[in-house]
């Protein structure tokens, strides 16, 4: 199954889906995926302000995913940890991940070079990337947040209130329910429960 999916390190489920994704990934489940990076900043710009990417007063809360991006596309066997670590970050530790010395922290906890990744960050063209996808996705599938999973022509937005908790069973079970919702259907606009069991 080829799909996309979107993400935000500020969202906690995209956090969920997310570890989801990599756990069924890690144990064997045969998706083709394309990480989407998406700024939930951009959404909530006011009108007459300057987008996130040209104002730099907020570079520093897209640093984050395009650390995520960076290692993904330059370091790719150390993707998946490092993304659940950023995750993991913001979400479970409650870190300031537009500090650069905690990404700092996180990439050397994974072996990473922080000096090689923030000079790839700026040398390669990153944020121009990180603007052109975010932007390509709000055109092409009118995409508003994170988790998004786009197919083809479709895109749904999708929530989930659990975690795997390394389960991978449970992690197959929960990316293939959605899937196959998407693909076989595609009649279900909404579905959400008016109020949640806590």
């Amino acid at each position: 199954m080829e799909f996309a999916i979107n993400w935000d390190y500020r969202c906690p489920f995209a956090r969920n889906m997310h570890e989801h994704l990599i756990t069924a990934m890690e144990d064997g489940g045969d998706y083709q995926v394309d990480f989407i990076p998406f700024s939930l900043g951009q959404v909530h710009v006011e009108e007459g302000e300057p987008d996130v990417w040209s104002n730099p007063s907020r570079y520093n809360e897209l640093l984050a995913v395009m650390t995520g991006m960076t290692v993904q596309r330059f370091f790719p066997e150390s993707f998946p940890q490092l993304h659940l670590a950023l995750f993991a970050a913001r979400h479970d530790r409650a870190l300031d991940i537009t500090d650069w010395s905690v990404l700092a922290s996180i990439l050397e906890s994974h072996g990473l070079e922080p000096e090689k990744v923030l000079q790839l960050i700026e040398s390669e063209g990153i944020l121009d990337d990180f603007k052109r996808q975010h932007l390509a996705s709000v055109e092409e599938h009118h995409v508003f947040g994170v988790p998004t999973f786009m197919i083809n022509d479709q895109a749904a937005f999708v929530r989930v209130m659990h975690r795997p908790n390394g389960d991978a069973k449970v992690a197959r079970s929960t990316i293939d329910r959605v899937l196959d919702t998407m693909v076989n259907y595609p009649e279900f606009n909404e579905f959400k429960y008016t109020s949640i069991p806590r």
